[in-house]
């Protein structure tokens, strides 16, 4: 049987989604909990600074 070489796709999609979700979570977990609460907190300060 003569291969197309398609099926090479399909892993190669879960390994570059794979990839990016290890790296996310490497992200996430290495980030300034206290920038993440800062950041958290935003939408409750109102506008400190208007456009207008």
């Amino acid at each position: 049987m003569i291969s197309s070489g398609i099926e090479i796709y399909p892993l190669i999609s879960f390994i570059l989604f794979f990839t990016f979700f290890i790296l996310m979570l490497v992200f996430v977990f290495r980030q300034d909990k206290k920038h993440i609460q800062e950041m958290s907190n935003l939408p409750f300060e109102g506008d400190k600074n208007p456009l207008q």
